[in-house]
């Protein structure tokens, strides 16, 4: 079993093996998640699907606070090693790696990647986790791709964090459809509400999902749920 914490938007601490791996934190800036306070949050890694701001933006002071190790790809993790992260480990996509907390690939995504200066944050991602107990897929900002039929192909997942929000990734028909092409019945959704422009009708999602047999789990900013 594993525990899941959500922080907002796409920011997600899950703990694995007694290890806790932070993805995405977008925490301060998002008056949604003004309850959350970054100096409680302590992470063994923090993982960057991409980096637009809304993912990156408590990255550096987490990642410097708990002594993580940053996870990303290449040029992400290298710019972040410019700013003073002493412990980053860069990937790309198709590699995988196995850390202490488990098997760890990095996986295609579809969407713009820029980093907050401007700088190139190359191409956005996801990340498919395998550890003791399980396995599970967090998709980052993403389109629907055929590619996610690779990852039923290899994996046996348990469940998948994916976007909802629509606009700029997945609204909630595709997310459906990315269950189907991943092979899980369970969603996690992620970047809804945070913004007017990814505002969505909840209810409507939850019927959705309810009628293609899915289920939707939408957490409360500072909710845990075991796995």
């Amino acid at each position: 079993m594993i525990q899941l914490t959500y922080y907002g938007h796409s920011s997600f601490l899950v703990e694995i093996n007694g290890k806790k791996l932070l993805f995405d934190p977008f925490i301060r800036p998002n008056e949604k998640a003004s309850d959350i306070s970054i100096a409680e949050i302590k992470a063994d890694y923090v993982l960057i699907s991409h980096g637009h701001e809304d993912h990156v933006a408590d990255a550096e002071e987490i990642t410097k606070n708990s002594n993580a190790m940053l996870i990303s790809n290449f040029e992400i993790a290298s710019w972040f090693a410019k700013k003073g992260v002493e412990k980053y480990h860069p990937m790309n996509q198709g590699g995988s790696k196995v850390f202490d907390f488990g098997k760890l690939k990095y996986v295609n995504a579809i969407h713009s990647s820029t980093l907050p200066d401007g700088s190139s944050g190359g191409q956005a991602g996801g990340f498919v986790v395998q550890h003791e107990e399980g396995c599970f897929y967090f998709a980052g900002d993403t389109a629907l791709t055929f590619d996610m039929k690779l990852l039923d192909a290899e994996f046996n997942l348990d469940f998948a964090i994916l976007p909802i929000g629509d606009n700029f990734t997945m609204g909630i028909d595709d997310a459906i459809r990315a269950a189907d092409f991943v092979g899980t019945d369970r969603i996690i959704g992620m970047h809804y509400d945070t913004f007017p422009y990814i505002e969505i009708d909840l209810d409507a999602a939850k019927k959705a999902a309810s009628e293609a047999k899915k289920e939707l789990i939408l957490l409360n900013i500072g909710e845990s749920i075991t796995l």
